[in-house]
């Protein structure tokens, strides 16, 4: 007998309960889950685009390739004037010059923090770039005082000067010894600008190396063991990482983006450098991520598929240690989390990856709670398509985020307009929690929990996407949360005995919520 059920969809909706799963949950945190730091969800925004954007509060990083092509015109009436060169680029210019006019945006979102990305790629080797740098460091200061200096960065990848697609900066010869020396020059040169320029921020430090990952031309252990942190004023170990290529032949959502093991993989290249760099101390951070490099792929970076790949990937770091993730993005970038403005790329408005952003933020929760302590804990499943994460606050289970990535496309074959005949397969995951650790908490799991879905109509589509029956969608109010009335909310199943049974349909995410 086929089983129908209505679960936090749109009412119309029919679908088939196609399989089962069962997984336990400890009531109490596993020893070695991870420990987020506050705003966990962060973004990386391209060094020249910043003066385009606009949101909510993260802590930003500003800073990308564009970093280190940026020289400073005092005399430009405007913020940035970048030239595109298609045979480098076509997403961003890489002839760059930044005015005054550049450090106004640092003004643009009250309560925000911000790292400022300085030119090393052009700094540490031309005189130009050395006069932007010595030029710029009084007024990065200036705009960032009053609560908004997050920290500084002086380079973005610099492990690819050498063998950029962009053009070399570097020559053939660049090593991490050479690097650590150009580097710690023009740290000890930013340091000293603040202190005479902003003394009320001379105590702030650095996000380094900011390299593009872990095994290209420049090793970050080797770099590291070389004396790059000789100053100790490296406040976050920051490296950066994509699942894979924006032209890579074979990407796809389900066998790329939409497959724990792929991120597995991949975060685990990441998970073996911080566990050498433990004993420094410095907590380690993946500055500059997302799905697929060179700006994302349309169809794959830009759709619902991204969206679950994003929350997977973001709660396997945390749960790994991996203590912030800041999703990069820049003016009509196809991986984006929304577009500041229409370009002739892409209309203004909100992109299905933010919706994998909120739904893991409100998964974390309020990580700057007072006397609260969150960790993750990843949930080991038996298929490459499905993961499921525990949120412990104070040892505490209070969450479970349930992620169905078996792909379901609305358009048959997810690339044209006809609708999918195939009803969508809804699979019941029954969790286990056994309750011999709760009483010495003094708590007890409640006898309901909540529901809370991420929904879209198929992995292909790029709008209509809602968190726990909420839209923002530019288009309705600005962005703003709107309820919308023909999606089912407010779901809730009943905790047995230490069970439970949550249903997620395919290409969709749940939240089990247990309450405050």
């Amino acid at each position: 007998m086929i089983q129908r059920v209505s679960f936090g969809l749109l009412a119309s909706l029919a679908q088939t309960i196609y399989a089962q799963s069962n997984f336990t949950v400890t009531s109490t945190a596993p020893a070695g889950a991870g420990s987020p730091l506050p705003a966990f969800i962060s973004y990386s925004i391209e060094f020249a685009f910043f003066p385009n954007f606009a949101g909510s509060k993260p802590y930003i990083r500003v800073g990308g390739n564009t970093q280190d092509y940026a020289l400073y015109n005092a005399s430009l009436p405007y913020a940035v004037n970048g030239t595109i060169n298609p045979a480098k680029s076509v997403d961003y210019p890489t002839t760059v010059y930044i005015g005054p006019s550049y450090f106004e945006s640092y003004s643009t979102w009250p309560g925000v923090k911000y790292s400022h990305g300085f030119n090393l790629g052009l700094g540490g080797n031309n005189s130009a770039g050395w006069k932007t740098l010595l030029d710029t460091i009084p007024l990065a200061c200036k705009a960032l005082e009053g609560g908004k200096l997050l920290m500084w960065e002086y380079g973005n990848e610099p492990d690819l000067f050498s063998t950029s697609a962009q053009g070399p900066v570097r020559p053939s010869t660049w090593n991490e010894a050479t690097y650590v020396s150009q580097w710690l020059n023009g740290s000890r040169t930013i340091k000293a600008g603040v202190a005479s320029a902003c003394p009320n921020l001379a105590s702030y430090g650095f996000m380094a190396p900011s390299f593009a990952g872990v095994n290209n031309h420049l090793k970050p252990i080797t770099a590291w063991n070389d004396g790059l942190d000789v100053d100790k004023d490296i406040e976050l170990f920051s490296s950066h990482n994509y699942i894979g290529g924006a032209t890579q032949p074979g990407v796809t959502l389900q066998g790329t983006l939409m497959n724990h093991n792929q991120t597995v993989a991949s975060v685990g290249a990441q998970v073996n450098v911080a566990n050498a760099l433990n004993s420094s101390g410095v907590p380690f951070i993946l500055g500059e991520t997302n799905s697929l490099y060179n700006e994302g792929a349309p169809g794959l970076s830009n759709a619902y598929g991204a969206a679950l790949w994003n929350i997977d990937f973001a709660l396997y770091c945390a749960s790994k240690n991996i203590h912030r993730v800041h999703f990069h993005t820049g003016l009509s970038f196809r991986y984006g989390a929304w577009q500041p403005e229409t370009t002739s790329a892409a209309p203004k408005g909100t992109k299905a990856p933010y919706y994998g952003n909120l739904a893991t933020a409100a998964f974390l929760s309020n990580l700057s709670a007072p006397n609260t302590h969150t960790t993750i804990s990843n949930i080991p499943l038996s298929s490459q398509f499905e993961s499921a994460y525990a949120a412990y606050v104070n040892s505490t289970l209070k969450r479970i985020m349930i992620i169905n990535m078996h792909q379901y496309n609305y358009t048959v074959n997810g690339t044209s307009s006809v609708r999918n005949p195939v009803a969508r397969p809804v699979r019941n995951f029954t969790i286990t929690i056994p309750s011999s650790a709760t009483p010495q908490h003094g708590y007890a799991l409640p006898s309901v929990a909540t529901l809370r879905a991420l929904h879209a109509n198929g992995s292909d589509a790029i709008t209509g996407i809602t968190y726990d029956g909420y839209s923002y969608n530019y288009e309705l109010n600005n962005g703003l949360p709107v309820r919308l009335t023909n999606v089912t909310v407010g779901k809730t199943v009943s905790v047995t005995g230490g069970k439970l049974v949550v249903p997620v349909e395919d290409s969709g995410a749940v939240m089990v919520d247990f309450g405050a």
